[in-house]
């Protein structure tokens, strides 16, 4: 500690240089962490989903539905322990700006199927009393300041129309994963409307064992296989990691980007540390010939660039933390649970190293390294 006081006033005499070179620690640290941050939130929503739990979807594909009365059929299946089903709905609210997601459910199964869906016992009960009522994710009542008892009206897009909807219940996700901004709506409420449509987007089966889930996943689909409207299904873990592959590599392109800037920020940190122990040539021949060692100018040198990358990397860091947490992100409804990990708080700890090491360990060896004579040549 006794030589800190030469390392802050080594960096404060170019207080621009010292400033921008911290502020693109902190840029890569920042970029570095809310990256990483969006590979983590995928990984962990793809791996969510009950072990008891299938998901039995039109074979062409998502967008297509299945006959409702293919519930009966599939319940009769060995192994099955009960089904529930749900639409996407589509609708849009207000100027279309916040994207969230709106569902019919068949509401007693689906609630049955879901225990991750809290809600007091009184506004479940009364959302399932009312045909037009509707529940909600606590961040969709905090985003628009909806309240229970309060009536929502949305524009059709795949079903036209203005759909007025009483909110009856909030709901808080006892998992992150599955998300706090959905609409949950009765599906019955929706066929009606249509005429009678009788289809359903996708079938959420639960088992009895998930010993049985392949085999009970082959025996739904044996049993559509050559009707009008072939099925597949998965389990919902599986379910739910389509969607990221729906993404492509991902994981591949973030990872470039985030190698790239952090190797750019190492490279700038770098060109101002040997910037620094070129222009102090002078002042080294002089500390060396009053008897400072070669290990303590190694030391001070890898200090200064160990203090710009603890500083850089810490404020990066912890604004990363701090301001996802505080705006409660979740990447448009698309990124539920989002946040940053202590594991990625640990990999930019140890980013914060490879700077160091990156940006000092040359300049630091050099100025150890360097004769008296050939220092104080370098004196104007």
């Amino acid at each position: 500690m006794k030589f800190l006081p030469i390392v802050l006033a080594n960096l404060g005499r170019h207080k621009i240089r010292t400033t921008l070179t911290i502020l693109s620690v902190i840029a890569a640290l920042f970029l570095f962490a809310s990256l990483r941050s969006v590979l983590t939130t995928l990984h962990q929503n793809a791996q969510f989903g009950g072990a008891h739990r299938l998901i039995t979807l039109n074979a062409t594909g998502l967008v297509f539905t299945m006959p409702v009365s293919y519930g009966t059929k599939i319940r009769s299946v060995p192994g099955v322990r009960s089904v529930s089903w749900a639409n996407w709905f589509g609708g849009k609210y207000g100027d279309n700006k916040s994207f969230f997601g709106q569902f019919g459910i068949d509401p007693e199964s689906y609630f049955a199927m879901y225990p991750e869906l809290v809600m007091p016992t009184d506004q479940k009960e009364a959302f399932l009393r009312e045909r037009s009522a509707a529940v909600i994710g606590e961040r969709l009542a905090n985003d628009f300041g909806w309240k229970v008892g309060q009536d929502v009206t949305l524009q059709g897009t795949i079903f036209p129309g203005d759909w007025t909807f009483t909110v009856r219940g909030i709901y808080k996700p006892s998992d992150p994963a599955i998300g706090d901004n959905m609409m949950l709506f009765h599906w019955q409420y929706l066929d009606e409307r249509v005429g009678r449509w009788g289809q359903a987007g996708w079938f959420i089966v639960e088992i009895d064992s998930t010993a049985n889930a392949a085999t009970v996943a082959k025996a739904i689909d044996d049993q559509f296989r050559n009707s009008s409207t072939a099925t597949k299904t998965s389990t919902e873990r599986a379910f739910q990691a389509s969607f990221a592959g729906m993404l492509g590599n991902l994981s591949l392109l973030l990872g470039v980007i985030g190698t790239a800037v952090v190797f750019a920020i190492l490279l700038v940190t770098a060109n101002a540390m040997m910037m620094s122990a070129n222009e102090r040539a002078g002042e080294i021949a002089v500390l060396k010939t009053i008897g400072y060692s070669n290990r303590t100018l190694f030391g001070l040198v890898l200090a200064e660039a160990g203090l710009i990358a603890i500083v850089g990397s810490a404020l990066g860091l912890g604004m990363a933390k701090l301001l996802y947490a505080k705006a409660n992100f979740n990447g448009g409804g698309f990124l539920p649970g989002f946040h940053v990990t202590s594991a990625t708080i640990a990999w930019g700890a140890l980013l914060a190293i490879v700077l160091i090491l990156g940006s000092g360990l040359v300049p630091a060896l050099r100025a150890a390294g360097m004769p008296i004579v050939q220092a104080l040549r370098k004196v104007e």
